[in-house]
């Protein structure tokens, strides 16, 4: 029963403690709610301060402080701008170079092509010679119209079946691959 009535003391006293620190709080709240609302009015005062309102009102110490802070903000952003720019450069910067060494290799690529392709047609002129048919051009092509080349076969039967002589025409070995096809 001892620890019955102990536990009832326990609680009850935890209960007025309670009760009493809640219009304590009550209180701090209500403290607390002045200050804030204190504290936002200034904030907007000097927003509009800022902004160029209500100056009229204001003392020329107050005045002068407003220029001071307007004057450190401005340093602040102008600062800030700077740094960003500096920044955006420096990045520019590494992007040209890299683009440049990336130009630099591409070139370089670009000549040993060039090279390759010289060197393996000039391997190739010699071997294929001069009269060799892919550099000629053929003159005559067979025609459809039957009694027009007629008498050039018949003179070409004439002469005899001695060759005659090819012209010869040189063209750049590009050109061939378009002309054998």
């Amino acid at each position: 029963m001892d620890k019955i009535l102990e536990r009832y003391e326990r609680y009850s006293y935890a209960e007025r403690e309670f009760v009493g620190t809640d219009s304590e709080l009550q209180e701090n709240w209500s403290l607390e709610y002045a200050k804030l609302k204190a504290k936002i009015e200034i904030l907007q005062k000097n927003q509009r301060h800022y902004n160029g309102e209500d100056l009229e009102n204001m003392s020329l110490k107050e005045l002068q402080n407003l220029e001071q802070q307007l004057d450190s903000a401005l340093k602040q952003i102008r600062a800030r701008k700077y740094q960003l720019v500096q920044e955006s450069i420096s990045e520019l910067q590494k992007k040209e170079k890299a683009l440049q060494e990336q130009n630099n290799q591409l070139g370089k690529k670009l000549k040993e092509k060039e090279k390759e392709l010289a060197q393996q047609t000039r391997s190739e002129q010699p071997s294929q010679g001069q009269n060799s048919p892919s550099f000629l051009i053929p003159q005559m092509l067979p025609s459809n119209n039957i009694g027009v080349n007629y008498e050039a076969r018949s003179t070409r039967e004439e002469e005899g079946n001695r060759p005659q002589p090819r012209p010869t025409t040189l063209m750049p070995p590009w050109m061939l691959r378009h002309v054998n096809e």
